[in-house]
């Protein structure tokens, strides 16, 4: 490991911005609000909300975002310098951007004169003073400004002066932070080595941040390749996702720098939360997390050869580059009965549950995890369930009611109309048993607010509860219509959101499941207040 153990590197995550850009990703708020929340129990550095100019959802995020109590990360607003025919002071993008009331402001800039000339099609005198201008309005508002410097990279390579004459504007007008981007994807390490060590001679007192992008899968090499020649403010996305190819892999990056190379990056115990930080993004995108992933993937510390599960039983350096658990990871060998402890025995921590590695317990917990496992669930963005299958293991459940059974009719009058969904729901609560119907929009909708209708004369409390997800995911394409299905949901009473899971061949069972799960879950945490 190299000897850089004082020098720290600042982590600068765009998931709920540049990451959103990949195909077939899409966050809602309250999406984007628990990924912040996860972000911040992993104590990166900055986080880039979104872009409050160009969508309401980024607004919204950005309004809600004070209600989050976020302690360790920082906020930043993203956008663009101000629009060539407008000032600072009349710009809509620039308001919005203060609007948003983040410390921070992310503001990008062309730094390629092609773009210049080209895309913009302005003199490069203008795009010098858009840049400065932007800058220094920003800071005039007691704004922190990142200057992002796009295509940076290509524009080095055509003409390097005027590439840096952007980056010495925003310098000069009060930018704090000067970040070189790979926007195209397409550079080298030699290059981003080159060039970075150049800007960093010429701001010696500004932090110089690398932004890469992942085209020709060199994303993360090129970020160390800049870091190693002076960068220290890397920015990208877990799971690297990002528009075309993604950009740089935090997944990958932190431990690269923190493991491999002795930077500072985050806190050791919170490296720790790196992989449930992966499955977490991958399970809110209702995107299936990349199992061969590096560090944080499911297999990325699994054994199956016989001579390499005896020679790592010896010692596990022999076929294992970093210790699994640094990054929250776990050792596996897949034919044997071990994966899988270490994780019961640290939630149960977590949660106040008195476990041993040897109870009969553990071992009951692993054999129905394996079980469900099998049969599709997952308890990444789902712990609600997972501590609800845990207390069953030790005991401690309770048995707040009893499903009789429930009906679900869906309807359609004529054409033009939209189809309507009625659920009747039977449930028995101690002694006496509660026979209530209602209306939705579609079958799961009725079917939610029939339970909840049945039930509520009983726990009144139930009132708080609403349901802020919900997400299907088709478990095997290949079994067409016969598939099983996992449903993911959320909910929140206003004080604490948790995730419940179902799975079935049938939706409406997977989802009865799931919304089983989180009114129990409701009780019981009730019960222990």
């Amino acid at each position: 490991m190299a000897s850089n153990q004082s020098q720290r590197v600042e982590v600068y995550d765009t998931t709920l911005r540049d990451g959103t850009q990949a195909e077939g990703l899409a966050l809602s708020v309250e999406d984007k609000l628990r990924v912040a929340r996860q972000l911040d129990r992993l104590g990166l550095t900055y986080l880039e909300g979104g872009w409050p100019g160009s969508n309401p959802r980024d607004r919204e995020f950005f309004a809600a975002l004070p209600t989050l109590g976020l302690k360790r990360i920082q906020v930043a607003a993203f956008g663009s310098t101000h629009h060539p025919s407008r000032t600072p002071q009349d710009d809509a993008n620039l308001a919005e951007l203060l609007a948003a009331g983040t410390e921070i402001i992310t503001l990008v800039g062309k730094s390629s004169l092609r773009h210049v000339q080209s895309q913009l099609q302005i003199a490069p005198e203008r795009n010098l003073a858009m840049a400065a201008d932007s800058v220094a309005y920003l800071r005039q508002k007691g704004r922190r400004v990142f200057f992002d410097a796009e295509h940076f990279f290509d524009g080095f390579k055509e003409d390097p002066e005027y590439t840096c004459a952007v980056l010495a504007a925003a310098a000069q007008a009060g930018a704090e932070a000067l970040v070189l981007c790979d926007t195209n994807g397409g550079s080298l390490p030699e290059l981003v080595a080159l060039a970075t060590a150049r800007v960093k001679e010429a701001h010696p007192g500004l932090t110089i941040g690398i932004h890469t992008h992942n085209d020709a899968e060199l994303a993360v090499a090129n970020t160390l390749a800049a870091v190693s020649a002076g960068a220290r403010q890397v920015q990208g996305t877990l799971g690297g996702f990002g528009e075309r190819c993604g950009n740089a892999n935090l997944c990958s990056l932190i431990p690269n720098l923190q493991l491999k190379l002795g930077y500072q990056c985050l806190e050791p115990a919170r490296l720790q939360l790196l992989s449930e930080t992966a499955r977490l993004v991958h399970e809110l995108a209702n995107l299936p997390p990349h199992r061969f992933a590096p560090y944080v993937g499911k297999s990325a510390f699994s054994h199956k050869g016989g001579l390499h599960i005896s020679a790592v039983e010896k010692d596990p350096a022999l076929y294992e580059h970093v210790n699994p658990e640094a990054v929250g990871n776990v050792r596996r060998f897949l034919v044997s009965d071990l994966s899988g402890r270490a994780a019961i025995l640290n939630k149960a921590k977590e949660w106040g549950l008195d476990l041993g590695a040897d109870d009969p317990e553990v071992k009951a917990i692993l054999a129905n995890l394996k079980a469900r496992e099998n049969e599709g669930y997952q308890y990444e963005g789902a712990e609600a369930s997972f501590e609800l299958l845990m207390n069953r293991a030790m005991g401690r459940h309770q048995r707040y009611f009893e499903l009789v059974g429930f009906r679900v009719m869906n309807f359609k009058d004529a054409e033009g109309e939209l189809p309507r969904a009625e659920a009747t729901v039977r449930v028995r609560v101690g002694g006496l048993e509660e026979h209530t119907a209602a209306m939705g929009h579609g079958p799961v909708n009725a079917l939610d607010r029939a339970i909840r209708k049945a039930l509520v004369r009983f726990f009144p409390r139930l009132n708080e509860v609403r349901l802020v997800d919900y997400k299907v995911r088709v478990l095997s394409g290949a079994d067409g219509t016969g598939a099983r299905v996992r449903v993911l949901i959320e909910s929140s009473d206003g004080v604490s959101s948790w995730g419940t899971v179902g799975v079935s061949f049938d939706v409406l069972e997977a989802s009865y499941q799931a919304l089983g799960d989180s009114i129990r879950y409701k009780l019981f945490k009730d019960q222990q207040v």
